[in-house]
């Protein structure tokens, strides 16, 4: 099913009152005349030829002018074929626009390579149908995403005109994102930025590393919480926000991520205590937390922020280094 729409470039378009300007590009006018689709959707739709300027097939880089005719059709997206799936959401705000949810350790934000059920679009799903299609088939309503095995706040869009909104916050780092790491090791100085690029490891190609032939810009600021002697909590904030971003830049500081299945594995200290090698035994994950997300919500503008508490898993062992710390003041 599809529909069509018709515009008219109005004869002011091109006529600013003072001085005259460059006519606007089509696909940035209609980006602007069209805010439940993107400019690369736009662009998509164009080399479709599913937009035509006076009858004829457009170019997204020509020039707009007074008086032409531009007539868009705009197909129905396809049904996602993805399965709807009763899996518990914990959900921290939702309202006609946005959905904040607390995601859960061990389940990844949308279906992969030999994944299709399982995924936090697969909850989605079964809560609303009432989500973005910007991201495709798979990703409904996905505008980030957190890593498989961490916790902790994430935002998804019930529209596209939010997708779009919240992608631009996101790709202009408007958002306020912080997250608490457990890292091994005393973190010597109290606050520090990692400027390290990166990109796909040069000889394996599931991992993230400074190795790479194609480095991008990475940014992370950390400031410590607390020290406990083995490990020290870090507040984390992601400038950039490439894949394993905040994982591999603090491995690179010798300080990697508490049971990091991938850039963290450490053998344990002879020296560390029984009780404490106990319960790194029962941590499920990375000991990473999205633990606030700051926004403008996408049609009232207002700022916005959420936090979350920690998976229980990550409580008890925090509960059980305070508790250490503890003892050994009363020694």
């Amino acid at each position: 099913m599809e529909k069509t729409e018709t515009l008219i470039v109005p004869e002011d378009e091109n006529k600013p009152p003072k001085r005259p300007k460059r006519p606007k590009r089509l696909d940035v006018y209609l980006s602007e005349k069209l805010p439940d689709i993107s400019r690369s959707k736009v662009q998509s739709m164009l080399k479709s030829g599913l937009i035509l300027v006076d009858n004829s097939p457009a170019k997204a880089s020509q020039r707009v002018k007074a008086g032409q005719t531009i007539t868009i059709t705009i197909q129905k997206p396809a049904e996602p074929t993805l399965k709807a799936e009763p899996i518990a959401l914990d959900i921290i705000y939702e309202d006609g626009d946005i959905i904040v949810i607390n995601k859960s350790q061990g389940i990844a934000v949308h279906p992969g390579a030999g994944r299709k059920t399982g995924t936090l679009v697969n909850a989605l799903l079964y809560h609303t149908r009432c989500l973005s299609d910007i991201g495709g088939p798979i990703r409904p309503g996905i505008v980030h995403r957190l890593d498989k095995d961490t916790s902790g706040v994430m935002v998804a869009a019930k529209n596209n005109r939010s997708h779009i909104n919240l992608s631009k916050q996101f790709k202009e780092h408007t958002t306020q994102r912080r997250y608490h790491a457990l890292v091994w090791g005393r973190v010597e100085n109290n606050e520090g930025t990692i400027k390290l690029p990166i990109g796909r490891d040069v000889s394996d190609r599931k991992k993230i590393s400074a190795r790479t032939r194609r480095a991008r810009p990475a940014i992370t600021h950390y400031r410590v919480l607390k020290r406990y002697g083995f490990f020290t909590l870090l507040e984390v904030r992601p400038e950039t926000g490439r894949t394993h971003q905040i994982r591999v830049h603090l491995a690179s500081l010798n300080h990697p991520v508490l049971s990091d299945p991938v850039y963290g594995k450490r053998t344990p200290p002879a020296a560390l205590p029984a009780e404490i090698k106990e319960g790194l035994k029962k941590l499920k994950g990375q000991f990473l937390h999205a633990k606030t997300l700051g926004i403008k919500h996408p049609k009232t503008n207002e700022v916005m922020e959420f936090s979350s508490g920690y998976p229980q898993d990550m409580e008890g062992f925090i509960e059980l280094l305070n508790e250490g710390l503890k003892n050994d003041r009363k020694n």
